[in-house]
């Protein structure tokens, strides 16, 4: 599992690294300051929990058990948080209206939060 949680950290950082500059350099044509901003908070946060992967993988004394639903909650936690945030900044080059779900940004935000506090929990049991 460990090898699994950390590539997938670094698939995760690759693709923010990639979304990153894609957002500066490729987008910049056809999107507003504001909305690249809010792409690059996609990106970021990504970024963060690709970290928190690679991190997680390494974490010797935490059970598998506990690394592995860590793990899938904070990747759904991505998944829903930034790449609902990258479709809704890029909404105006699609025929699909990205609005229309919207609702898993912020139960993307939720699972990330939850991840961290799970991870924090589990750690913090073992170590009493």
């Amino acid at each position: 599992m460990n090898k699994t949680i950390f590539l997938t950290g670094i698939i995760f950082g690759v693709l923010a690294v990639v979304l990153g500059a894609f957002a500066a350099h490729g987008l910049e044509k056809v999107l507003d300051a504001n909305t690249i901003q809010t792409f690059e908070t996609g990106v970021k946060y990504q970024m963060y929990h690709a970290l928190f992967l690679l991190i997680l993988s390494n974490l010797t004394k935490l059970p598998e058990k506990s690394k592995k639903w860590v793990f899938y909650i904070i990747v759904t936690g991505i998944l829903f948080f930034s790449f609902s945030i990258y479709a809704l900044a890029t909404n105006i080059l699609t025929t699909f209206d990205f609005k229309n779900i919207a609702f898993v940004t912020p139960i993307g935000g939720s699972l990330l939060i939850v991840g961290w506090i799970m991870l924090g929990y589990r750690y913090y049991k073992l170590l009493n």
